[in-house]
């Protein structure tokens, strides 16, 4: 109760809102009685979100449908917004591929820099301006366990989220002294649509991932996301990480032999 007296009214932007976490974000924000300005690449998905939290929360919804990537197109839709953003949840992200260095497609380098590098950054530009200009607001970045331990076949996903570690880190030291927080939640093996678009669509390499464990689900993360987000404002978390119970570690998982 004491989250959503927080929360209740304040607008939330948050990125790559169509799957995943992002989804299970706007989810648990909308009940939580936060409005909610969605952004994803899949339009469609936007639309039913936008009606399907609107009418069931009570809460007003906007979307806006472009690619992160595009620079120019994330500049007209954030100057666009009339609302004072006082939270805004740096989502989108996404892996490509599991080759090593010397046999990686540098164009999954360029999609995957893109994305979760400059794309977070752009978003993270235009946005603390507005709460700078406010001396308000609350950026939370989804990082990964990727960001504080490479492994092997990661060469560039793990470069972006230890990137997004440096980019929170150095964020809020140069909001320092305003009364803007900055935060991230860094999860481990987490099943939704990561690994289906980290394996180009292949649903039995993905599934294999998870397979002898139990992973974290999405609502687990946004549940941790909603209570960063929730905390006083003179509180300010820099960082959660969280896995499965079986996972220890960037690389080690423990898996059952059991179906």
């Amino acid at each position: 109760m004491m989250i959503a007296n927080r929360l209740k009214d304040k607008w939330v932007l948050i990125t790559g809102a169509t799957s995943g976490i992002g989804k299970a974000c706007a989810e648990q924000f909308a009940a939580a009685g936060a409005n909610l300005i969605l952004t994803g690449r899949r339009e469609d998905r936007l639309k039913k979100l936008q009606i399907t939290l609107s009418q069931t929360n009570g809460i007003e919804v906007e979307i806006y449908s472009f690619d992160i990537r595009d620079c120019e197109a994330c500049k007209s839709a954030l100057t666009s917004i009339s609302h004072p953003i006082d939270i805004l949840i740096n989502n989108a992200g996404l892996a490509a591929g599991t080759d090593p260095v010397d046999q990686a497609d540098p164009d999954d380098w360029d999609t995957m820099i893109d994305t979760n590098v400059k794309g977070l950054l752009t978003v993270t530009r235009y946005v603390s301006e507005q709460m700078r200009e406010r001396n308000s607001g609350h950026i939370i970045n989804i990082g990964s366990t990727a960001g504080h331990e490479a492994y092997a076949g990661g060469v560039v996903y793990c470069a972006t989220k230890f990137a997004v570690n440096a980019i929170t880190q150095a964020t809020k030291k140069d909001l320092h002294g305003t009364n803007i927080r900055v935060s991230a939640v860094s999860p481990g093996l987490v099943e939704t649509e990561f690994s289906e678009v980290r394996f180009d669509g292949d649903k039995d390499k993905a599934a294999a991932v998870y397979k002898g464990m139990k992973p974290l689900v999405a609502d687990d993360v946004a549940e941790i996301v909603l209570f960063v987000a929730g905390r006083p404002d003179h509180v300010n978390i820099l960082d959660t990480i969280v896995v499965p119970v079986h996972q220890s570690s960037a690389t080690m998982v423990h898996k059952s032999n059991k179906e």
